[in-house]
């Protein structure tokens, strides 16, 4: 169970879209994939909830949070060889363990929490509740987004993730986002270009 949990390692900027229902997570993700000609990794809760849904008109129950967890990575892994320098997450497991805590009383699996801990991602875009709620068969809470939202938000502080705050209409979250995914691009590349110049410098001293 715990090996279906982690990443594959990639040679990737990987970058996760994280927050509460209904703050525009999947047309961020679907707008970011685009721009940056890549594939993004859609929240696998959805499909599997919503099938849950018209199956037995129940919602998510404590035991489906590791089926939804295992689900995600194996997606993520997947599509991630598909991915040109850049992966788009529509949601990690960080994202599971923070709404198994809000809705079962802080508990989270062992095995699940593990897992959020250790895989890593580049940078997290945290978005805001500022955007309408849109209601669907398996969104609920609409009056709890800030405190959803600060749950979240305390989540990656404890965790040590490095996040930005996305606010705004649609234009200025892909404005903001692209410019700081950009910038994780160009520092990656420098580091690239700097290792090889060390390399090649070393090879040189040898002859």
């Amino acid at each position: 169970m715990e090996k279906k949990l982690k990443q594959k390692p990639i040679n990737l900027v990987k970058v996760v879209l994280f927050g509460p229902e209904s703050t525009g997570k999947t047309t961020l993700s679907r707008h970011l994939a685009h721009h940056y000609n890549t594939v993004w990794t859609p929240e696998f809760a959805r499909e599997y909830l919503q099938k849950k849904w018209n199956k037995e008109r129940k919602t998510c129950e404590v035991e489906d949070l590791l089926p939804i967890a295992v689900g995600q990575m194996k997606l993520e892994n997947r599509l991630a060889k598909r991915a040109d320098k850049v992966l788009i997450c529509d949601t990690d497991l960080l994202e599971t363990k923070v709404y198994s805590e809000e809705f079962y009383d802080g508990f989270v699996d062992e095995r699940l929490n593990k897992a959020a801990t250790e895989n890593t991602y580049d940078i997290y875009l945290l978005t805001y509740i500022d955007t309408p709620w849109e209601e669907d068969d398996l969104r609920d809470r609409p009056s709890l987004r800030l405190e959803m939202f600060n749950a979240f938000e305390k989540s990656l502080i404890d965790n040590n993730r490095p996040y930005i705050v996305l606010k705004g209409d649609k234009e200025t979250r892909l404005k903001n986002a692209v410019e700081t995914i950009d910038q994780i691009i160009s520092s990656k590349e420098n580091l690239y270009s700097y290792s090889n110049s060390l390399l090649d410098l070393d090879n040189s001293c040898n002859y």
